[in-house]
């Protein structure tokens, strides 16, 4: 048994991961805005607690870790979504767990699990995409992650689409992440609706699948999304320009709003005159393993 850590933006998941992929168990807690005020003792006291009680119930051969940004050997070089600079996890943790500890992207490490057991699993050449706080991305070609040496590379979420634009976290501005992770959308459908971040995804996402023309609010969350689906269809048209894959795979919190989003990108990819290389049909699919990619794929 391996252990399969998927640290996010917003989020802390662990789970129990056998030889088939499988989670036999899983426990996750949600980063709130206050605690990452603090966040290294929150993530090393979460983390160590409850893998310490998965090494009690079972035999673990090593633990993996999923973690948005920059990571090398063992340590986080630049996390911008969670504020952290050469952060030696790995030695953090090892103080308290004897155990090996390996780290990768973690929109690689989902990438990895959609090849192998996913949505990608039948295709040779993807891209896959992972959007919530921010956006993750990994290039699959026959099989194997592209190779960016000895950085992870396909930084995507940071592709400029809008010159002198918001200002990202990263330092630049007019990154794609700001227009077009699910955390823009969420928080622009947070502004229409005059609530705070107390109210849920699930919340959010029940409001905009009852969107109707009884809703006071109806026109405004309809073109969000319309704005949204223009700021994701630019940036994936110039992945497909880049690296024409056969098929692309997007995980994170969007693929609960799949019924949603889903064909209009599809639509507004291929009619709107988006790609250098027609298509009649452009392959887009939703990550099967949802949110758990990450877990899997940091076992792998």
């Amino acid at each position: 048994m391996k252990i399969g850590i998927d640290l996010g933006g917003s989020h802390i998941a662990i789970g129990i991961v056998d030889h088939k992929g499988k989670i036999l168990e899983k426990t996750e807690k949600r980063i709130t805005t206050a605690e990452k005020n603090n966040i290294k003792s929150v993530i090393e006291e979460y983390i160590i607690e409850k893998v310490q009680g998965f090494i009690n119930q079972y035999k673990i051969s090593e633990i993996g870790m999923a973690i948005p940004g920059t990571v090398k050997e063992g340590v986080v070089l630049k996390s911008v979504n969670l504020g952290l600079r050469n952060y030696e996890i790995v030695k953090k943790l090892q103080e308290k767990i004897k155990l090996p500890i390996k780290i990768r992207n973690d929109a690689k490490c989902a990438a990895i699990a959609e090849n192998v057991y996913g949505s990608l699993k039948t295709y040779d050449r993807s891209i896959f995409l992972t959007l919530g706080t921010g956006i993750g991305g990994a290039v699959i070609i026959n099989n194997q992650l592209l190779n960016t040496g000895d950085l992870p590379g396909c930084e995507f979420g940071h592709l400029v689409i809008e010159k002198n634009g918001r200002v990202c976290k990263c330092g630049k501005k007019g990154c794609w992440e700001k227009y077009a992770s699910m955390k823009a959308f969420k928080d622009n459908l947070r502004e229409i609706l005059n609530v705070d971040e107390k109210t849920s995804g699930k919340e959010l996402l029940d409001i905009v699948r009852k969107n109707d023309k009884n809703n006071p609010n109806y026109m405004q969350i309809n073109k969000l999304i319309e704005q949204y689906i223009e700021y994701l269809s630019i940036g994936i048209s110039n992945l497909v320009n880049i690296f024409e894959p056969e098929a692309i795979g997007i995980g994170g919190s969007f693929v609960f709003y799949e019924e949603i989003f889903l064909e209009k990108l599809k639509k507004r990819i291929v009619e709107e005159n988006l790609l250098f290389n027609k298509r009649e049909k452009i392959v887009i699919q939703t990550a099967i393993l949802n949110n758990d990619g990450g877990i899997i794929g940091a076992t792998l």
